[in-house]
């Protein structure tokens, strides 16, 4: 276990410095979300029947918890890269523990997320939003928000493993954006057809959305709909779990077999 700790802590630092290195990246993944939050906010909002404050109320949480989904883009992405460009070939032949690379990947991506949340609340705020429960809610939300972040960067490190190509990974990393639309992220799920609703509620990010409002106050837990959304907090939780444990092992055996 020390010998995992120490080396994913060095991986860490490989990919922190990798992201240094790479500003216009990082100031595109971190003002994207905010640009989205803004475009939704004022352009999709004025043409709801919710008001706009209170449209905004209900976008911000579902904005937080779609840029924790994207990190099963940047997770396969930045795995994609490694696996075809040689870097895994070369950290196989150190003396090192396996599930300190993909391990450290996804920490170094969840200290990102988390410092990237900070413009987004900032800018929800000076929209209206706001954080209508007490701290400890808040940093309930929070908790989760980086978990899922977690989980969903070992399915984007899975994925990104077992891509042909760099393109490939790329175009499949593309089609995730889509994800948060067939969700409760952005719009109600009330208005959607029957089936769906049904898709959109045992959607992850759905559970995710409506824990993430529960926790900052901003909109009641539904009394009727699929499971994960009527317990929010508990289907994330369950979410999250299903995702580590169907990605982390065969991720860490990827990472070390090639």
């Amino acid at each position: 276990m020390s010998t995992v700790l120490y080396d994913g802590t060095a991986v860490v630092g490989r990919h922190l410095q990798r992201i240094r290195r790479a500003p216009a990246l990082l100031i595109l993944t971190q003002t994207m979300p905010v640009t989205l939050l803004l475009f939704f906010g004022y352009v999709f909002g004025s043409a709801l029947a919710m008001p706009g404050e209170e449209y905004r109320a209900f976008l911000v949480p579902g904005m937080l918890v779609a840029t924790a989904a994207n990190g099963i883009m940047t997770g396969m992405f930045a795995a994609a890269q490694d696996a075809h460009r040689g870097v895994m070939d070369r950290f196989r032949t150190l003396p090192m523990s396996r599930a300190a690379v993909p391990l450290g990947q996804a920490v170094a991506d969840v200290l990102t997320t988390a410092a990237g949340l900070v413009p987004m609340v900032l800018v929800g705020l000076a929209m209206g939003w706001r954080i209508e429960s007490g701290p400890l809610s808040a940093l309930g939300a929070l908790g989760l928000l980086l978990l899922f972040r977690f989980a969903a960067t070992w399915l984007g490190i899975l994925l990104g493993l077992a891509s042909r190509s760099e393109e490939a990974a790329g175009q499949l990393g593309s089609a995730t954006f889509m994800l948060p639309m067939l969700s409760n992220a952005y719009l109600p799920t009330d208005g959607m057809p029957g089936w769906v609703r049904a898709l959109a509620e045992w959607n992850p990010i759905s559970a995710l959305a409506t824990a993430v409002r529960d926790l900052c106050g901003n909109a009641p837990v539904p009394e009727s709909g699929a499971w994960p959304v009527t317990h929010p907090v508990a289907g994330s939780l369950v979410w999250c779990l299903v995702l580590l444990v169907l990605c982390v092992p065969p991720a860490v055996r990827r990472s070390a077999r090639g």
